[in-house]
């Protein structure tokens, strides 16, 4: 094989092809789109048009938001580990192997009805294709099946093989001499992601031509495949940046925290929340003991009775101090975001292993101790939650009416409430970190 073409490199367009549906004959629209193929050849085709004909498609919700939310959910489905989160998106390994951006869940060029994935083996559908063309036209065409991907360090998205049969999918130089007698050491040369991107150049996102052809290389068959081009996620060449991102993470942390009070109403991942409230349980405790009980109020007709009880009485109170009606209700109106939140966690403060003091000072200390070790938790919690990309805000209403709390939720006499903490993702998207505060607002050096 030679690094270079021939002569002339051709980018051709296959125009007239369907919009496929599954289960249709793509080999057969191909032949007849195309039948001025020729051998050496090389079939770039868009993945979404194979994820179509072989029913590699989800149905969707109508409505924007469950549909958004049904995308997330196949995005997490189709990874199988998550790498990052760049702001809303998912950076993960997918069940390919391919490192990218939301598992390549796509939902554009489709039907809004349906959710588009990769094909379930790219590599054999593009053998499968090459392999059926030569027995419908008599010629021999390598295929490549390409994906659009974005690249590390690189601004905008470039197509990339996903599935190759009949090419050397990458050229190695190691151990040849450049023209000024240099030896080459390391350079490889993904050949069939440089076809993929030559492709796109007559297909594009927008034309409604899902195949091109490149003519005038000359390479040979190899038997490697698309899956040789994923380098394993343990061969990662930046950690040093990663570990320098992982400083800044440690850095920012509590610095993520906010207070938010809209929620977008998205579903929270079970598993998040119960890390983050572990992450909370670690804090510093009095004794080694456990202070501190986290109530998730999961059942929503339990979470509503408990707000109903809260609200009377924040009323009554109002009432009492004299307030009037109309100003009641712009006080109890602060009290909305607990009803808007995706999830409510109460924490609480418990004795449990407190010493006993004969004297009030110091059995008061002691309370004190414990109530500050709650608090503590409850930072953790928040800070945990702002780490995994949710949006809290710690409200102190529990604490002015514990026995109403203690009394819908049948928790025990002595789990002193500790407020509240609305959780959710963030109607308005994740903020970035703030600044620290001045230290002259709380910092005395003696």
């Amino acid at each position: 094989m030679t690094d270079h073409a021939e002569g002339a490199v051709e980018l051709l367009p296959v125009p007239g092809l369907p919009e496929f549906r599954p289960g249709d004959d793509l080999t057969a629209a191909i032949a007849e789109a195309a039948p001025w193929l020729r051998d050496g050849d090389v079939l770039v085709v868009t993945s979404k048009i194979v994820s179509k004909v072989e029913g590699q498609l989800v149905p969707a919700p109508d409505d924007p938001a469950e549909r958004e939310a049904r995308r997330r959910e196949l995005v997490v489905s189709e990874s199988v580990r998550v790498l990052a989160r760049v702001k809303n998106t998912l950076i993960t390994q997918n069940r390919l192997g391919i490192v990218q951006a939301a598992s390549g869940v796509d939902n554009s060029n489709v039907s809004q009805a349906e959710i588009a994935l990769l094909p379930l083996d790219p590599d054999a559908s593009a053998l499968k294709l090459r392999t059926e063309l030569r027995e419908r036209l008599g010629v021999d065409v390598a295929v490549v099946i390409t994906d659009t991907m974005g690249r590390a360090w690189r601004v905008g998205q470039t197509d990339a093989a996903i599935g190759a049969s009949g090419l050397p999918v990458v050229r190695s130089y190691a151990g040849e001499v450049d023209g000024q007698g240099n030896e080459l050491v390391v350079t490889e040369v993904a050949i069939a992601d440089e076809i993929a991107a030559a492709g796109d150049l007559v297909k594009g996102k927008l034309g409604a031509v899902p195949v091109a052809v490149v003519r005038g290389l000359s390479l040979t068959d190899n038997g490697s495949t698309a899956r040789d081009l994923n380098r394993p996620v343990e061969e990662d060449l930046f950690r040093l940046g990663t570990n320098e991102s992982i400083a800044q993470g440690r850095r920012e942390a509590v610095l993520l925290r906010r207070s938010v009070r809209s929620f977008s109403g998205e579903p929270v991942d079970e598993d998040v929340l119960r890390r983050a409230i572990g992450v909370g349980l670690t804090a510093p405790a009095p004794h080694h003991t456990h202070p501190v009980r986290f109530v998730w109020v999961r059942d929503r007709a339990r979470r509503t009775k408990l707000l109903e009880a809260m609200r009377d009485q924040w009323r009554a109170d109002l009432r009492n101090d004299g307030w009037d009606e109309a100003r009641i209700e712009r006080r109890i109106a602060r009290g909305d975001l607990l009803w808007g939140a995706t999830e409510l966690v109460l924490p609480f403060m418990v004795m449990d292993g407190a010493h006993d003091y004969p004297d009030p000072l110091r059995q008061a200390a002691e309370r004190t101790m414990f109530t500050v070790a709650g608090g503590a938790a409850v930072q953790g919690l928040l800070v945990a939650l702002a780490a995994e990309d949710l949006a809290s805000c710690w409200v102190s209403s529990t604490i002015f009416c514990p026995d109403i709390v203690r009394a819908v939720l049948d928790l025990p006499a002595d789990w002193s409430p500790l407020g509240a903490v609305a959780v959710g993702h963030p109607a308005d998207g994740v903020a970035g970190p703030r600044p620290p505060a001045p230290t002259e607002l709380g910092l005395v050096e003696l």
